[in-house]
């Protein structure tokens, strides 16, 4: 369409624009201050600092996990370094970072093939970044016109051969016309051809590299506001969710699940600074609830009790799964009646209490509409007796999460596996990413553990029996499938709510030695395995920490700590004297230990650190 004269233009749907559009409302809203992005200082200390630690997750253009070392090697301290990095971030030019840092920081000298092209290679210390540069130094060097450094740029950029084959012989002709020795100039080009065909233009590269400085600016300065936007715009990727809540904690910020005292309709940040969780994100209960519930709040004040709630909000606006939703996600937790107690069926009406608070709601609103002006000229109260709460266990940690997960689709207030997050931390040295990453892991043997949450028994073609298995661990999930002797072995682990530790190799599938799969090797219970692997407990002492009360309160943990359980680990500490920078580990003759959770818990209220092994 171009060659036939006719402006073509590429309009990008950049979802990093609305999560900086809503990130400033809350903060206007939160703070009473309005940014203006156009106007934003770019020698901003706390954004270039949250740039040279590589906290730049959730950063458009720098969110990559490899640019986050890069960032650290970096350390930005000016605009322009973000714009290069940006631009070296390729295929092609990402070999150079490492001279790009080297020379940025003084450990590499700076060399330029010919002194003429410093004018326009100094900013990026020698290294061609820019497609302008390229352009630039074509005209300077080889004298070629700014149609023909167009066109050179284009024919790099789309690996056109014919046209860069032409291109080279004018470059080398006209350069060599000019006195340029022909060896310097047969390594420009090849560095040219090199990176140009990934190569960005300074001024996209400029653009992308101000919306990051913006995100980054808005994450320095009001971190709670802009992770909320972020949350709220990748609700839809539950991967997504969970890493950029893992990132959240990281910052030290909480994310708390629903509340409809506190909840907004998308994720929002409360009068702590907390993140809340949205009441839209909860399947089930509706727009219109969500305005009805948030309109009242905001009219009338916070609802006082789950009574005061179903007395106040618009009723037609929410049904039975409206309220079963709500208290499934802990939405109506902050009324201090645990979740298990609304669905708890007492008496013989064959109801539950969350049906009788509903049925109580309409009830005390058909009353209060109908009731009449007295004789006295005031209005006459409606009094309609609550019903009576009832007393019942509460759900366990997994049932309640459960719940949890199939009204918003992910876990909020934990995980399964925190009740072995000892065990995932120590014994467990791969992740279910790694079991998925095939390329990378070929051959090699992997240790991973999570929980079963799903699994299939079946019958092959020929009459065998098979069976495959869920496994969720903190970041993803995988199946995996068992065929023959493998299933007769495991059947035992095919069962939804184990935790399981599980040993294997990515290895040639049978017969095909082309495609690799993880095959299982060995399977245990998590709940197993820290007594069976654990030989040694470590705990780390400052060497001037050494003293009567450490050595009082030490003694006191160990008597406390898993007292009537069988003592068959060795303790011992690691000293440190940080003045010297040396350690030595110090093992006890005497006293064993058992790795209970008491015990543990017992050091990290202590704030001991330690380490099993």
């Amino acid at each position: 369409i171009e060659d036939s004269g006719v402006i073509k233009m590429d309009f990008l749907g950049l979802r990093t624009l609305s999560i900086i559009r809503d990130a400033m409302q809350m903060i206007e809203q939160n703070h009473n201050v309005k940014i203006d992005l156009d106007n934003l200082p770019l020698d901003d200390q706390l954004t270039y600092e949250l740039f040279q630690k590589g906290n730049s997750i959730a950063i458009f253009q720098f969110e990559a996990p490899h640019i986050l070392p890069i960032l650290r090697d970096m350390k930005p301290t000016a605009f322009e370094d973000l714009i290069a990095l940006n631009a070296l971030n390729r295929p092609g030019p990402s070999a150079y970072i490492p001279n790009y840092i080297a020379r940025k920081h003084g450990k590499e000298k700076v060399v330029y093939d010919l002194p003429e092209v410093e004018e326009y290679l100094k900013e990026t210390f020698g290294i061609t970044v820019y497609q302008e540069q390229v352009m630039l130094l074509s005209q300077k060097l080889a004298g070629f016109s700014k149609g023909d450094a167009d066109v050179l740029r284009k024919a790099m950029g789309k690996k056109d051969a014919n046209t860069l084959a032409k291109m080279k012989d004018k470059f080398m002709q006209g350069a060599s016309a000019k006195g340029f020795a022909a060896d310097i100039l047969e390594k420009i080009w090849k560095d040219w051809e090199k990176f140009a065909q990934y190569a960005f233009n300074k001024s996209h590269s400029t653009c992308y590299a101000l919306v990051a400085y913006q995100t980054a600016y808005l994450k320095a300065h009001y971190p709670a506001e802009f992770m909320a936007s972020v949350l709220t715009h990748n609700l839809s990727n539950i991967d997504k969710i969970t890493f950029f809540i893992d990132e959240c904690k990281r910052m030290g910020l909480s994310v708390l699940g629903p509340d409809v005292n506190e909840s907004e309709f998308h994720f929002a940040v409360n009068q702590k600074g907390d993140i809340r969780f949205g009441l839209g994100a909860v399947k089930g209960v509706g727009e219109a609830a969500v305005a009805a519930i948030i309109n009242e709040r905001k009219a009338n004040g916070k609802f006082t009790s789950v009574f005061d709630f179903v007395r106040r909000i618009n009723l037609r606006a929410a049904n039975k799964k409206t309220f079963e939703s709500l208290a499934y996600s802990g939405g109506l937790d902050s009324f201090a009646i645990h979740r298990a107690t609304y669905f708890n069926m007492e008496g013989n009406d064959n109801i539950n209490f969350l049906e009788k608070v509903i049925r109580y709601g309409n009830s005390f609103q058909d009353g209060a509409n109908s009731s009449q002006v007295s004789l006295f000229g005031d209005e006459s109260e409606f009094d309609l007796p609550e019903p009576k709460i009832p007393v019942c266990e509460q759900w366990n940690h997994l049932l309640q999460l459960k719940n949890e997960k199939d009204v918003v689709g992910f876990f909020i207030s934990g995980h399964p596996v925190d009740t072995y997050r000892l065990e995932m931390e120590n014994f467990c040295y791969n992740t279910i990413n790694d079991v998925k990453n095939i390329e990378e892991n070929k051959n090699k043997d992997l240790v991973f553990g999570g929980i079963v949450t799903n699994v299939h028994n079946g019958m092959t073609k020929t009459g065998n029996p098979w069976g495959k298995i869920t496994i969720e661990d903190y970041r993803e999930s995988t199946e995996l499938a068992f065929f023959g002797e493998d299933y007769v072995r495991f059947k035992q682990y095919m069962v939804i709510g184990l935790f399981l530790y599980i040993k294997g190799k990515i290895a040639t599938r049978y017969r095909d030695s082309d495609n690799y799969e993880f095959k299982v090797a060995s399977i245990q219970l998590l709940s197993d395995l820290r007594d069976k692997l654990t030989k040694t407990i470590t705990v780390n002492v400052a060497l001037n920490d050494l003293n009567d009360d450490f050595i009082e309160r030490i003694n006191s943990i160990i008597n406390a700590g898993g007292a009537n359980e069988p003592r068959n680990c060795q303790l011992q500490f690691k000293v440190t004297d940080r003045e010297q920078n040396i350690a030595v580990t110090m093992p006890s003759k005497k006293v064993k230990v058992n790795p209970s959770n008491e015990l543990l818990q017992l050091l990290t209220d202590n704030k001991l650190a330690y380490k099993l092994n």
